[in-house]
């Protein structure tokens, strides 16, 4: 039987496709609808910016607190100096609390782009776990907390027992981290009334953890509700490209490119997409999912414009889509489009084609450019590139050239001012 909230929040999570999981469907409604709920998801600093893969629990978040109820943006200050070892074949590489540091300032942010953080009632809270984690009494935290925890069932969830399935090594270092996110939700039901965990679905042993745990030391009813784990239509992880992960930060990821990676979204994912990533009605999304041929080309112009509006600003993606008619329709160079920067040293005695295009990030690897110019996908100020052997001296960057990989790639490389 399929559930119907009458709560909002869990109505639009339901319709716009963000529900793979919830603990207690009818409680969690029932706690939505009887005032202001705050809810969590948290983040650790193991990047100094979030990627596209965080975007959909950030727009969960921002559901939330349009329905009228408080989201929590926890940093995991703390956690992060251990590592989740979900699903992961290796352990993380340790950080140090200035690289933690230096990482939150980044991706806090973001954030601030998608809600509204201050001290009214439903303003976002920007908290931090090192502020109880740090401080812990590895003794007392023994005795008071981890007594709740049964290793065996530890063992069993999948995240863990993947992992060991695989004889792969998993420290005693890894294995505390389950116990440390359960606690956060502990401390903050404890402090600030949170009543809800978010997250992926990869995190639903953790979070049945932490409702355990309140249950069993404070006896408080909380709840838990997950979110898919998104692929793309062609089985790619959402959040990756070709070129790596699509960063939110605009230092590391221009708003150009931000832009151009929702407009090369595949026919059959921008239904899903524009319901996920946009604020247009579930019937305008489902309008222009359905559309095909020449038609659907449109709707990913409108889900890469308010996906880059709602980050980079309306400014940002209408730039972005004016370079993008000037580059794909003109064939112009476009001012907007990502530049690779070379120094007079590095161009005097010339620089092979295959290095350039290496350096602007449209192959990985000599070998990758090579073969790319082998197969006609290269270009150069829009003529096709043949030569491997091609060098660029200080007057062929003269003025900047356009370097392609394939119709939709673009990098202008120059020589630096």
């Amino acid at each position: 039987m399929t559930y119907h909230p009458k709560s909002d929040f869990l109505r639009i999570m339901i319709e716009r496709g963000f529900l793979a999981d919830c603990t207690d469907m009818q409680g969690l409604d029932d706690a939505l609808m009887a005032g202001t709920l705050p809810a969590y998801i948290g983040y650790d600093a193991t990047a100094r910016s979030l990627h596209v893969g965080h975007l959909l629990n950030i727009m969960m978040l921002r559901w939330l607190q349009k329905t009228g109820h408080k989201p929590i943006t926890l940093m995991g200050g703390g956690t992060t100096k251990v590592g989740d070892p979900s699903f992961r074949a290796d352990e993380r590489p340790l950080l140090t609390p200035e690289q933690i540091d230096a990482n939150i300032d980044g991706m806090q942010a973001v954030f601030a782009q998608y809600l509204s953080y201050g001290d009214g009632g439903t303003d976002a809270l920007m908290l931090n776990n090192a502020e109880w984690l740090d401080g812990l009494n590895y003794l007392e935290f023994l005795r008071d907390i981890g007594r709740h925890f049964s290793v065996n069932r530890m063992l069993s969830f999948e995240s863990v027992k993947s992992r060991l399935d695989r004889e792969q090594s998993l420290s005693f270092l890894e294995f505390n981290y389950m116990i440390l996110q359960a606690y956060d939700f502990l401390e903050l039901n404890r402090r600030y009334g949170c009543l809800l965990q978010m997250g992926g679905s990869d995190q639903w042993g953790n979070i049945i953890n932490g409702i355990d745990l309140t249950r069993r030391v404070l006896d408080h009813e909380i709840y838990g509700l997950t979110s898919p784990l998104l692929t793309t239509s062609d089985g790619r992880k959402m959040g990756k490209s070709a070129g790596g992960a699509v960063w939110l930060n605009s230092e590391m990821l221009s708003p150009y490119e931000f832009w151009q990676f929702w407009r090369n979204t595949t026919d059959a994912d921008t239904g899903r997409f524009l319901k996920l990533y946009t604020e247009l009605p579930v019937e305008e999304c489902d309008r222009l999912g359905a559309l095909d041929g020449a038609e659907i080309n449109a709707a990913k112009i409108i889900l890469a414009n308010e996906v880059t509006t709602l980050l980079h600003g309306a400014d940002a993606a209408r730039a972005a889509e004016a370079t993008a008619r000037e580059v794909f329709e003109k064939g112009g160079v476009g001012d907007d489009l990502p530049t690779l920067e070379l120094s007079l040293e590095e161009v005097s005695e010339g620089i092979s084609i295959v290095q350039v295009i290496v350096k602007s990030g449209l192959a990985k690897s000599g070998k990758d450019a090579k073969r790319l110019i082998a197969e006609n996908g290269a270009r150069l100020n829009d003529a096709p590139l043949t030569d491997a052997s091609l060098m660029l001296d200080a007057a062929a960057l003269a003025t900047p050239v356009k370097l392609s990989a394939g119709k939709k790639r673009h990098v202008l490389v120059r020589i630096e001012p």
